[in-house]
This record gives C-alpha cells, structure tokens and sequence, in this order.
C-alpha cells in the first residue's frame, strides 16, 4: 500500500519495466538486479512488484526498503526474492522479521537499524553466509550470542545506540570473533 508518495513509488518501478524489457530481448545479458523502493511512504511491499516480477525474482540480489512506514514483512516477499544478497530495511516501523527469513541463505548484508526491534532477530542466526547486521538505534537488550558465535561467515554486528543488558556487554568480548559495535552505557542515538 501506498500513503502519500505514490509517485515516487511509481517512478521507482519504472526502471524495472525497462529492465525487464532488456531481458527480453534476443541480447544475451547477464542480470543483476538491484531495486531501490527508498522513501517511497510503503507501510507494505506493492503486490504489484511481484507480478512485474515473478519472472526475474531469481537475480535480484539487493533489495532497498529504506525509511519507508513499513511495519511488517510477509512471509511472501522473503520467500519471493530467497536469492538476495543484501536488504535494507532501515528506518522503518519493523519489529519482528518472518520465520522465512530463514530461506534467506545467500543473505551476506541485513540492515535493519533506526527500527522499532525490542528483541534481537534470532532467525538471521541461521543464514549461513550472512556476515554483516546493523541494529543500530532499535530497543534491544539481550542479544544470543553464543548463536552469534557460531555463524560462520559473521564479520559485523552493529548495535550502538540499544540498551543493551551488563550481561551482553560482559559476556560477549571473549565469546565473539566478529566486531560487535556497541555505544557506551547509557549513550543516547544523536537527534535526526
């Protein structure tokens, strides 16, 4: 659904008609999409992307749903675009991620900063090629980081500006091999 926006929106997808145009053509090209749906006012990903899309869903690897409202994802658009490679989804009103975000296997990079998380995602946990996560400026606490510890690829975590617990703080140096980026106790995110 669209509020307000509407024609930014619609300009945005302009480019994938062009593109999926390209494909058509006897030209053989090799396709890598990347569609950028910024600051369009989305409180929900357009059904209409997927029809325009469903032929091509398996060579879009970045995903941009940057300060949109958005407030959920389905269970759908995970499942649709399973061969991302990066999605950003900061600045939205998200709070919980799907369970299918699990078949997010080629998953390298997840933003998901300046939400409204209050528990950290535990499913991007399993995606064994995910090596970046920034949470930066959501209401998180506890963070499992003996799941963390495991994820073989894992390079960076970002969450500065969450009230992480003394536990998290305390535990989680020895534990990790990856840069956990954390603010100092009590710091507050600057204002916008």
């Amino acid at each position: 659904m669209l509020q307000g926006g509407g024609e930014a929106c619609s300009q945005a997808v302009q480019p994938l008609h062009y593109e999926k145009a390209q494909q058509a053509s006897s030209v053989p090209i090799c396709l890598s999409f990347t569609k950028d749906l910024a600051e369009c006012k989305l409180v929900s990903f357009p059904i209409g992307i997927y029809k325009v899309l469903r032929n091509v869903t398996d060579q879009i690897h970045v995903i941009t749903l940057a300060n949109n409202e958005l407030k959920s994802l389905t269970s759908k658009f995970m499942t649709t675009f399973c061969q991302l490679r990066e999605l950003r989804l900061e600045g939205n009103f998200l709070h919980r991620l799907p369970n299918e975000v699990s078949t997010l296997q080629h998953l390298k990079a997840i933003n998901l900063s300046r939400n409204q998380f209050r528990d950290f995602p535990e499913q991007l946990t399993t995606l064994p090629a995910l090596e970046t996560i920034n949470l930066e400026e959501n209401d998180i606490v506890d963070v499992p980081v003996e799941k963390l510890a495991a994820m073989p690829a894992l390079r960076s975590v970002n969450l500065r500006f969450n009230p992480l617990s003394a536990e998290v703080r305390v535990i989680a140096p020895p534990l990790i091999k990856f840069d956990m980026l954390t603010s100092p106790e009590g710091a507050r995110a600057p204002p916008p």
